[in-house]
């Protein structure tokens, strides 16, 4: 989480790569139906729906961040369903060279799905930065950091890291030189 995930997941995009963005799949799929709202609503109480009947997200946010009960609890509910959702996408283009972009790739043990796993890193200062740039409030920021895994775990753990301290076209560099691998 704002470390730069997306922007590289949309360069590789740019040099022909087909993209699962498992955010996007939440958003768009997940969080919109009508079983996933009566559930999460059950579980967290009218508060978090909005006037147009949708969840609503930031205070979903609020609760999952501010309990591990909640944030389990929702992560089971939600995580099966973009399983499924990214492993239907892919199937349907087995010869496409895919990126997934997973933001929970290695707390939940996902590395396995994939044939390679790829970590963007920054510097918490610039991440923390980047996350006041979109208006996610300190304390918020921080919660949801500290829910994940450490930055050294997940460069440990990962295939190939993208150093993303520097400018856009220094991170463009390290995508086409990784993605050469693959063409």
């Amino acid at each position: 989480m704002g470390c730069g995930k997306s922007t590289a997941t949309r360069m590789f995009a740019e040099l022909g790569f087909r993209v699962v963005d498992c955010d996007q799949i939440v958003r768009e799929e997940v969080l919109p139906s009508s079983d996933i709202v009566a559930a999460v609503t059950a579980r967290f109480g009218p508060t978090v729906v909005g006037a147009d009947g949708r969840l609503d997200r930031a205070a979903v946010a609020g609760r999952v961040f501010s309990s591990d009960d909640d944030r389990l609890w929702l992560e089971t509910l939600l995580h099966p369903r973009v399983r499924k959702s990214w492993r239907r996408a892919l199937a349907a283009d087995l010869a496409a060279k895919w990126v997934v972009e997973v933001p929970l790739l290695f707390e939940k043990g996902l590395e396995n799905w994939f044939d390679s796993t790829i970590c963007v890193a920054t510097s918490s200062a610039l991440q923390v930065s980047r996350l006041h740039a979109r208006g996610v409030p300190a304390d918020l920021a921080a919660a949801r950091i500290a829910k994940q895994l450490p930055l050294p775990r997940k460069i440990a753990a990962a295939d190939f890291v993208l150093l993303n301290d520097g400018s856009l076209d220094f991170l463009k560099e390290q995508v086409v030189l990784l993605a050469g691998r693959w063409h």
